[in-house]
């Protein structure tokens, strides 16, 4: 009972702003347009700034782990080819490769990471450790994967160009390279400057939850069912049952293995829709993808954590 106790207060909490983001939606509070201003806000700006924050908050060279940033990279990278190759064979549409690559292998690390994990230990933790390792792949292989397999995978090189000055400019990864810079140069910011910038990263995930929950479309979500359901599956439990036993076995105990619980099984990153509408990719399969994996990870997310929590795994 503790330990289910444990896993509901490390998950319920979270999911409750989503609900609250729907309510609010379904009640005329809330719009498209706040959640259009409100993810593109959080995109390029507040969740840059909590990643800068946390990151450079951390003593990386003290609490540098190689090892554990590079089992993040690999699997990732893994996670990322296989379901790729897996796509070319099981998809009857191509124009659905990759929508459905990017939305089985790329969770919502950076947003609900941190929170599941602020929520367990009140702290950020080894989150950062693990967003390193794994978020600028995400955005990396994200846009690899709709260059080549959307409506516009014809003009390659013109995309790849384009792709790699997007991969650039993306402010997830100028917040991470900035945060690390931050952290290994040991800068610290005047008060004033730091209080500033504080008060904007205490706004992004909860801003973020708000607008997972007012952005769902129930119609969307029954759209194309079937890769739905099977992009949900390995987002949510394949890559943990495989994964996770081995990082145990190398191991990997409390925060780090939380932080690969989140890495491996959070719910689709609401980015995703964003990416795959500008790179002309199924948008709809995307929206659809984003609403089950979150819906269903409350459930899923919870069963993984009192696991490790009733093996002794966790703390």
């Amino acid at each position: 009972m503790e330990s289910l106790i444990y896993s509901l207060n490390a998950t319920l909490p979270v999911f409750f702003v989503i609900v609250i983001g729907y309510i609010l939606k379904q009640i005329g509070m809330l719009n498209d347009n706040f959640v259009e201003v409100a993810n593109k806000f959080n995109f390029k700006v507040t969740l840059p700034i909590l990643l800068f924050t946390d990151i450079a908050s951390t003593n990386i060279i003290k609490n540098f782990d190689g090892k554990y940033i590079l089992f993040c990279a690999v699997v990732t990278s893994i996670c990322f080819w296989i379901i790729w190759l897996f796509s070319k064979k099981i998809m009857k549409d191509p124009s659905m490769i990759g929508a459905f690559v990017q939305a089985s292998f790329r969770g919502s690390a950076a947003i609900l990471g941190i929170a599941f994990i602020k929520n367990i230990y009140g702290d950020s933790g080894m989150a950062p450790l693990m967003i390193i390792g794994a978020v600028p792949l995400y955005n990396i292989y994200s846009v690899i994967v709709l260059t080549f397999e959307g409506d516009n995978n014809k003009n390659g090189k013109e995309n790849i160009k384009k792709a790699f000055i997007n991969i650039i400019k993306n402010p997830i990864i100028i917040g991470i390279i900035l945060g690390m810079l931050s952290s290994l140069l040991n800068i610290n910011l005047p008060k004033i400057v730091d209080k500033t910038i504080q008060n904007f990263a205490v706004m992004a995930t909860p801003l973020a939850l708000v607008t997972i929950g007012a952005g769902f479309e129930g119609k969307k979500a029954l759209a194309k069912i079937k890769p739905t359901l099977v992009a949900s599956f390995i987002k949510l439990i394949l890559q943990g049952a495989i994964f996770l036993p081995l990082a145990a076995f190398l191991g990997f105990r409390d925060q780090k293995l939380i932080a690969l619980v989140i890495m491996l099984g959070s719910p689709t990153t609401v980015s995703c829709y964003v990416m795959a509408k500008n790179m002309n990719n199924d948008d709809v399969l995307t929206s659809s993808i984003i609403v089950v994996t979150t819906l269903l990870s409350a459930f899923t997310l919870t069963i993984l954590i009192f696991t490790l929590k009733s093996l002794g795994l966790v703390i």
